[in-house]
């Protein structure tokens, strides 16, 4: 299984579903984990962002373009230094949170989230699919929340600098 920053979406493109998560599955801990700081450096009107990453030893320069299911991605690597210059341009808009890689299926992981500091408690889910037909035809495991796919309000850059949104019905 290749870590999930190397994206099996071709040519930059991810297609990708995101999910609230209720409850944890129970056997959590038997999962491939990474702590994340992500930090972003630049987010324009339209969405578009530029972020820096930290997940393990490895650092990470990310263009994204705006939320939705399908979107251009592109990641570069990052010397350690650069990222440590860069970092605290980020301060005000950074997540923290450890992801957990749950394999569902024959060929798909789910990217669970389990936010911590200011986000404690928010827990979400991505799944990236090889192709938009696939993603169309996923059905979703039962410990999967509601769909919050395009939501801007759980997009990472918008908890960075919002904090999460308020519960349903507040």
């Amino acid at each position: 299984m290749s870590p999930p920053d190397e994206h099996a979406s071709s040519a930059g493109v991810e297609i990708e579903r995101k999910f609230l998560v209720g409850e944890l599955p129970g056997d959590l801990g038997q999962y491939e984990s990474d702590h994340i700081d992500q930090g972003y450096l630049a987010i324009g009107d339209d969405g578009v962002e530029v972020r820096l990453r930290r997940r393990g030893d490895r650092t990470l320069l990310t263009v994204k373009s705006g939320p939705g299911h399908v979107r251009v991605e592109e990641e570069m690597a990052l010397e350690g230094r650069r990222f440590e210059t860069l970092w605290p341009l980020t301060d005000g808009r950074r997540v923290i949170k450890t992801r957990y890689l749950v394999p569902i299926g024959s060929d798909l992981v789910v990217e669970l989230d389990v936010y911590a500091g200011d986000l404690a408690g928010l827990l979400t889910a991505e799944i990236e699919f090889p192709s938009e037909q696939a993603s169309t035809a996923f059905e979703p495991p039962d410990w999967l929340g509601p769909e919050i796919t395009g939501d801007e309000r759980y997009a990472n850059q918008s908890l960075a600098l919002r904090g999460p949104p308020p519960p349903a019905g507040s």
